[in-house]
């Protein structure tokens, strides 16, 4: 370990290995306080220009973001001959990757995620700053469970009205203009978190295939389907937010602050029913036409919302034993059911993906 850094920090037990080198716990000796340092070995990236840039391209960039609560923080940089320290935000839970491999997230569990990491990547690109590798295994989680976008080695600076060049990225995440070669704008970023919600609602990626070059031919078709079985308790707010995250129209695709702005709003309207329903379902005395007469404030007040379908179906699917009097079509009744993730399996009986739910939704 380089001397300038052990002067400063104790280094502790390892916590992560990588291509490059080794991530470990570290103490600062004038604080106490715990970060992670993550040990770069600079001869397995001698002989690799693009390897090289990408590692000191990240400390560079991670210096020019910080700070911001939703992004990992960088707090010092070492270098001596042999290894490259960077001393960073200690985030040792799960990434999100682990958090959904095995289940489907409910809407409001979705937006709560949505929300911090499009605060992220808006911040990123108010500073003129692409991720452009925006995945669940670059999105990490504190202690606390406070979310961090991670893993800057593939960003790119760019100027307002700029496009940018070059393929980097990971296959069901990358975006179709991206994996054409042609040029692009940050709203890559877009379209990678828009199949990361994507994925969080239906278990599945939006687009798949038995290998990566039909990993890459469904990208470019970029034909976005919404299968009914697995998203027959999704709002239609929901919905539209991924058509316009994952529009291949580039120009009409959001960008990041407007998803920002779409996501605050929904995570605040699901929070708010959600409470009241959780506050009911508490409640086993309370009979029927009580829940009934409960049940209206919320569903009159979700009517005056501009997104009043979202909330009352939010409302009906977390409620399926409740019904508001002046819902009479069939479609808000008491047919709605709770969001499961038992109920979004696929259908082997019809055209699924090859895996079950997230388990291969990673790097191939």
């Amino acid at each position: 370990m380089s001397e300038e850094l052990n002067r400063d920090y104790r280094v502790s037990e390892e916590i992560g290995r990588g291509r490059f080198g080794v991530v470990y716990r570290c103490y600062s000796l004038e604080t106490g306080d715990s970060f992670a340092v993550k040990s770069v070995d600079k001869r397995l990236i001698a002989d690799d220009s693009v390897d090289r840039q990408c590692i000191y391209n990240e400390a560079k960039v991670m210096q020019f973001i910080s700070p911001n609560p939703n992004v990992v923080q960088i707090y010092d940089v070492y270098e001596d001959d042999s290894h490259l320290h960077i001393v960073i935000e200690l985030c040792n839970d799960s990434d999100l990757f682990h958090r959904i491999a095995n289940r489907v997230l409910s809407e409001p569990e979705a937006a709560g995620m949505m929300a911090p990491l499009m605060a992220a990547i808006a911040h990123c690109h108010r500073r003129g700053v692409a991720h452009r590798d925006v995945k669940p295994e670059n999105i990490l989680f504190d202690e606390w469970g406070r979310l961090k976008l991670a893993d800057f080695g593939s960003a790119e600076y760019f100027r307002e009205g700029e496009m940018m060049t070059g393929v980097v990225g990971t296959p069901y995440y990358v975006a179709p203009e991206l994996l054409a070669g042609r040029e692009y704008s940050e709203k890559v970023d877009v379209w990678s978190a828009g199949v990361i919600l994507y994925i969080m609602l239906a278990g599945i990626p939006p687009f798949y295939g038995d290998s990566t070059a039909d990993i890459f031919e469904a990208v470019l078709r970029a034909n976005l389907r919404f299968p009914p079985r697995i998203f027959h308790s999704v709002s239609p707010a929901a919905k539209d937010l991924l058509r316009r995250m994952l529009c291949k129209d580039v120009s009409r695709r959001f960008s990041a602050e407007q998803v920002l702005r779409r996501a605050i709003h929904l995570k605040d309207e699901t929070a708010t029913v959600g409470c009241f329903f959780a506050f009911s379902q508490c409640n086993p005395t309370v009979d029927k036409d009580k829940a009934v007469f409960s049940v209206q404030p919320i569903a009159t007040a979700a009517s005056r919302s501009p997104h009043h379908q979202s909330l009352l179906s939010i409302a009906l699917a977390h409620a399926p034993s409740f019904h508001h009097p002046s819902l009479s079509s069939p479609s808000t009744s008491t047919h709605h059911r709770q969001h499961t993730s038992a109920s979004l399996l696929p259908d082997l009986s019809s055209p699924s993906p090859p895996f079950p739910l997230l388990l291969l939704v990673n790097k191939i």
